[in-house]
């Protein structure tokens, strides 16, 4: 399978990104969320198969001290396939003059993360507005 990788959002793209998002159970994302994420962050990265958005990642950063890497999603049947680790890997290119890069991973996703070189973060906080994330990621 032949992938083309962009480091550019296109509104064209939006339904397609959104199927993505529902493919892995995030309902929430509508297109008009998904425009408004995609456009404030300032590292993006779209893999697309036969023209068909397949897997997306994002990250914020001032470009000097601090990154934060967000949405790191492949299309349910396109997993593990290596698409997840593509998209890392050219984001983590993107940022590697960035001295620190942070990351909050979904359950379950933990050891693909290590596997990229993240690890626990002892002083991490994070504050959740809806009670089933807080209960999900908090202490």
């Amino acid at each position: 399978m032949k992938l083309d990788i962009k480091e550019e959002f296109h509104t064209d793209d939006l339904e397609e990104m959104k199927a993505v998002y529902q493919s892995v159970g995030w309902m929430k994302h509508s297109p008009e969320v998904i425009k408004q994420v995609f456009e404030s962050s300032n590292v993006i990265v779209i893999v697309k198969a036969e023209e068909q958005v397949v897997g997306f990642g994002r990250a914020l950063s001032d470009g000097v001290f601090n990154a934060a890497i967000y949405d790191i999603v492949v299309r349910r049947e396109f997993q593990n396939q290596g698409i997840a680790r593509k998209i890392m890997t050219r984001l983590l290119d993107r940022l590697q003059g960035v001295s620190c890069v942070h990351l909050i991973s979904t359950s379950g996703n933990e050891e693909f993360y290590k596997k990229c070189g993240f690890r626990k973060v002892k002083t991490g906080m994070a504050r959740y507005i809806r009670e089933k994330l807080q209960d999900e990621y908090l202490e």
